[in-house]
C-alpha cells in the first residue's frame, strides 16, 4: 500500500514562527550564559568561605583541646626557715616560700619567689637551665634580667628539686637551715637573649637585661660605696641563699 501525504497549506507559515522563535533565544543566549557564570562564581565562593569556616574550626577547636586536655606541668609549692641573724637574745627563723615549676625532660627548673614577708629582699621568677648551664633572674620590682653561669655546687638538679620539694608539700617536713651569702656584680649589657634558650628568652624577652660575674671571682675589684644593690633570698637546695646583685 502506497502512503500519500498532504502538506497542510499552514507548514510554510508555521516555519518563519519557528525560526523567529529561534532567533529569540539566540539573542537571549548570552544573557542566560552570563547569569550562568555568575552563578557558578557564587557558588565557588561560597564554598571556599565554607571551608574557610572549616579550617578556622578546626584550629580553634585543635587549640582549645590542647590546652585543656595535654597534660600540664606539676607546681610544686614549698616552705623553708632559716635563722635570722642578728642579737636577739632568742634565736628565731623566718620563713621563705616557693612556686616551682620543674621540668625533668627539660632539664629545667623555674622558681617563683613572691614578695616575702618578713625580709627586704625583692620578689622574683628565677630560670636554671641544666642544658645550657646558665642561671637567669628576674627581678619583679626592677624589671631587670640577669644571667649567670649556673651553679651547681648551689642548685640541685631537677630530680632532687622534685624529691625536695614533694617532701616539702607534705608538712611533715619542715627544715630549720641557714642562710649563705653571694654578692654579684653587673659586667655588661646583653642585646640578644634568644641565644640564651627558649626558657631565658621566655623570661627575658623585651627586658634590660645584664651579664653578672660573681664579685670574688673578679681579681682587683672593691666594692663601691656608690653601687646599687638589691637581694633576692631564695632556695633550690636545702639551704636558702641570698644573691646580691650590684650595678657599678
Amino acid at each position: 500500500m502506497v502512503k500519500i501525504a498532504f502538506q497542510s497549506p499552514f507548514a510554510h507559515k508555521d516555519e518563519p514562527k519557528k525560526e523567529a522563535g529561534e532567533a529569540l533565544v539566540a539573542d537571549k543566549d548570552p544573557e542566560v550564559a552570563t547569569h550562568s557564570h555568575d552563578s557558578s562564581s557564587g557558588r565557588c565562593l561560597l564554598t571556599l568561605l565554607g571551608i574557610a569556616f572549616i579550617l578556622a574550626g578546626v584550629v580553634v577547636g585543635g587549640a582549645c583541646i590542647y590546652k585543656y586536655f595535654m597534660p600540664k606541668p606539676k607546681m610544686f609549692h614549698g616552705q623553708i626557715c632559716y635563722g635570722a641573724e642578728d642579737h636577739a637574745a632568742e634565736p628565731y627563723f623566718l620563713p621563705i616560700a616557693e612556686v616551682a615549676d620543674i621540668r625533668e625532660d627539660d632539664n629545667i627548673a623555674i622558681i617563683d619567689v613572691p614578695v616575702p614577708k618578713f625580709s627586704d629582699s625583692d620578689p622574683a621568677a628565677i630560670v636554671h637551665d641544666f642544658e645550657r648551664l646558665l642561671t637567669a633572674y628576674l627581678d619583679l620590682q626592677l624589671g631587670n634580667c640577669y644571667v649567670i653561669p649556673l651553679n651547681t655546687s648551689i642548685v640541685m638538679p631537677p630530680r632532687n628539686l622534685i624529691d625536695l620539694f614533694s617532701k616539702l608539700a607534705t608538712g611533715s617536713y619542715l627544715p630549720q637551715t641557714y642562710l649563705i651569702r653571694e654578692e654579684m656584680v653587673v659586667t655588661e649589657e646583653i642585646d640578644n637573649v634568644s641565644d640564651l634558650g627558649i626558657y631565658i628568652y621566655q623570661l627575658c624577652a623585651g627586658k634590660e637585661t645584664f651579664r653578672l660575674q660573681r664579685r670574688d671571682k673578679i681579681m682587683g675589684l672593691q666594692k663601691r660605696s656608690a653601687e646599687k644593690c638589691h637581694s633576692i633570698r631564695h632556695f633550690e637546695n636545702e639551704f636558702v641563699v641570698e644573691t646580691k646583685i650590684c650595678h657599678q
